[in-house]
Parts: structure tokens; C-alpha cells; sequence
């Protein structure tokens, strides 16, 4: 099994950049791909970003093409999303999840492990 934990989320302006980190437990983390999903209030899970396992190929959702970027350093067994030009859209708690897989997925269920969430809020 593999523990998650998000941190990074807090309130910032539109515009302003934000670097979400997830730290992940675990001697194998290379075999495992990484995905970034959100949920706002009422709403689904949504993905976001995705990275194979040793880091040779991204997903984005379209929402945030141009504007996030997944990276992974397997030494520190962590996963980021750096997001930039925020908007207020972007406010939902975002997750971090880890895929039994070195292939990306972009669906919730393709997912097998999950952390706690962390919040970002972007005010206009």
C-alpha cells in the first residue's frame, strides 16, 4: 500500500502561482503513476494532471493546459503540481493519487490510492 500526503494548498489572488507537493510512502514509488484531481463543492472529482512513473510522459486536463505543470522526484518519492495564472475556477480541494501502474489514467476509478485532499482557494 501507499500512504499520500498533500501539502501546499492555501488562499491566493487570481493571477498568482501555487506549488502542491505530495509526499508518498514506499520503496517502489517509480512503478507507480501519479495524478492530480480536484473537487469543488458539489461537484464530481475531476482530473487534473497525471505522470508516468519515471516521469516520460504528462496528461493535463484542458482546463488547465498551459497553465499547471506535474512533475515527480522519485529520489524524494514525491510528486508536485505547480500552478500558475490561477484562476478563481481553479478553488477545489485537489488530490493526490497513486496508480498500481506506470501508465497514466485519467479517471477517479483507475486510482487505487488516495491522500487526505488539500484546499486551494483562489480569490478574485
Amino acid at each position: 500500500q501507499v500512504q499520500l500526503v498533500e501539502s501546499g494548498g492555501g488562499l491566493v489572488q487570481a493571477g498568482g502561482s501555487l506549488r502542491l507537493s505530495c509526499a508518498a510512502s514506499g520503496r517502489t514509488f517509480g512503478n507507480y503513476a501519479m495524478g492530480w484531481f480536484r473537487q469543488a463543492p458539489g461537484k464530481e472529482r475531476e482530473f487534473v494532471a497525471a505522470i508516468t512513473g519515471r516521469g516520460e510522459s504528462t496528461s493535463y486536463a484542458e482546463s488547465v493546459k498551459g497553465r499547471f505543470t506535474i512533475s515527480r522526484d522519485n529520489a524524494k518519492n514525491t510528486v508536485y503540481l505547480q500552478m500558475s495564472s490561477l484562476k478563481p475556477d481553479d478553488t477545489a480541494v485537489y488530490y493526490c493519487a497513486a496508480r498500481r501502474s506506470w501508465y497514466i489514467g485519467t479517471n477517479v476509478g483507475q486510482y487505487d490510492y488516495w491522500g487526505q485532499g488539500t484546499q486551494v482557494t483562489v480569490s478574485s
